[in-house]
């Protein structure tokens, strides 16, 4: 069971501060805010942004294995298919974060609160200041909301250990150092343990920067790896069977699961309203993620057919120095990445736990809970190797509530209690979001776990 903090979202502090010292995480949120801002005045930041900074932000948000794993999502969509839907989950997936940010600037001013609310928070207010039957599951909403981000955030953490374990075997191999996986994780186990000790989001900026640069040299290797020799397109699958698209499904939600990180980047501006506009930070980032993410998938795909691996890193030619360099600079970069990701449902679930469980030696209580946490991931990583089948899993169960479900489900809810009505368009868009989203979550959850059991 997951405890989760009454006070305001602290994901969305820790996140905001995390975007202000350019240290962004796959997801979810960063700093403190300072005052009001509705309409004619902005609320005020300690470290605000700009517009680049915000994009870089983004990018680096957006931007980690989900993206390595997209050759493997389109061998389970296929070459045809995949490029034209995960455009189209792309636009979707953007369109529901606008709606996000449109809510939360709504209950910032009818709260008129001392800072814009965060995901979890935002949820909440629009079911508390909505219709008088569905105010009563406000404190429900947000439960649910920061467990889905605590498991994703986990997720990831796991599927950060097989990642990481995977390239170090690989490596291993080459030199005739045949060791099983499972061991591999175990001594993975070590430093990201001692790593995420750290307990001050700020003593991490080093290690997010060079992460960023590690990613950023690691994922340009692959691709030029990847436009060598390619056969014909007409040597892939056009359209995956039927039970391959839900794992498709899942491992591009995955990719796109940023939702979390929009209010916090916006809310670190200099100029917010830079934010969702026409050309603004959000349509333009995503614009270019998306042609990144169609990019590396199509390649990959294309490059190494059904032999294409959960990550592109584990397809390259073993007994190269390129090949080599590539793994072992995006391995360090997710093993110094994994205390960002971790970093969130720590500070969901450790205040209150402390408040309850930890009035003393409390630092010495919060060591002991981390490192509960990060066995728990690596449990569930030697639980499931399968890094493709893995990052699927995670999308389809956690992933899809954040992006596909919870955004349409709240404008549905503030436009009932302002308008006392839905318009027809409205409704039918958002009803066409949710049940994508909810067929998604069945569909991939289901061919996911029947897949990890067909592996084993």
């Amino acid at each position: 069971m997951i405890l989760l903090v009454d006070s305001n979202s602290c994901i969305e502090e820790g996140y905001k501060g995390f975007a202000s010292r350019q240290q962004i995480v796959n997801l979810e949120g960063k700093s403190q805010l300072e005052e009001n801002s509705t309409d004619n005045h902005h609320h005020h930041v300690t470290h605000p942004t700009s517009y680049l900074d915000t994009l870089l932000h983004l990018f680096r948000g957006n931007i980690g294995s989900g993206l390595l794993a997209m050759g493997d999502a389109f061998k389970n969509g296929g070459i045809i298919f995949s490029p034209f839907m995960t455009i189209f989950l792309g636009i979707i997936c953007v369109h529901s974060q606008h709606l996000l940010l449109d809510c939360s600037e709504e209950m910032y001013r009818k709260t008129k609160r001392a800072k814009p609310p965060g995901f979890a928070d935002t949820v909440a207010l629009v079911f508390e200041y909505g219709p008088v039957r569905l105010r009563r599951l406000a404190p429900a909403m947000k439960l649910l909301v920061n467990s889905f981000l605590c498991i994703t955030q986990l997720g990831f953490c796991c599927v950060y250990i097989v990642f990481i374990a995977n390239n170090i075997k690989m490596i291993c191999d080459q030199y005739e150092i045949h060791i099983d996986l499972s061991i591999h994780m175990m001594f993975v186990f070590v430093p990201i343990l001692i790593i995420c000790m750290i307990r001050n989001l700020k003593y991490l900026t080093p290690f997010s920067t060079l992460a960023n640069v590690l990613m950023a040299i690691g994922v340009g290797a692959v691709l030029y790896e990847a436009t060598q020799d390619l056969p014909p397109v007409d040597s892939r699958v056009y359209l995956a069977s039927w039970s391959q698209l839900p794992l498709y499904f899942g491992t591009a939600i995955y990719a796109f699961e940023g939702i979390g990180l929009v209010l916090p980047l916006k809310n670190e501006m200099r100029n917010p309203e830079q934010f969702q506009k026409p050309l603004g930070v959000l349509n333009v980032g995503m614009v270019v993620v998306a042609s990144i993410f169609v990019t590396v998938g199509f390649l990959g795909y294309l490059k190494w057919g059904d032999d294409v691996a959960g990550s592109l890193t584990l397809n390259l030619k073993p007994g190269y120095v390129l090949s080599m360099t590539v793994q072992i600079l995006i391995t360090l970069a997710m093993l110094l990445t994994y205390p960002l990701q971790f970093y969130v449902p720590i500070s969901i679930t450790w205040p209150a736990l402390r408040k309850k469980y930890a009035q003393k030696s409390s630092v010495i209580k919060e060591l002991g809970f981390r490192s509960v946490l990060v066995l728990v991931t690596f449990v569930l990583a030697e639980s499931i190797p399968q890094l493709g089948l893995f990052i699927s899993l995670v999308g389809a169960v956690s992933s899809t509530a954040l992006a596909l479900v919870f955004p349409p489900v709240i404008q549905l809810v503030s436009t009932y209690q302002d308008k006392n009505g839905v318009p027809l368009l409205m409704a039918f868009k958002n009803a066409f979001i949710i049940l994508l989203g909810i067929f998604i979550f069945i569909t991939g959850t289901y061919e996911s776990v029947a897949s990890i059991a067909r592996a084993f």
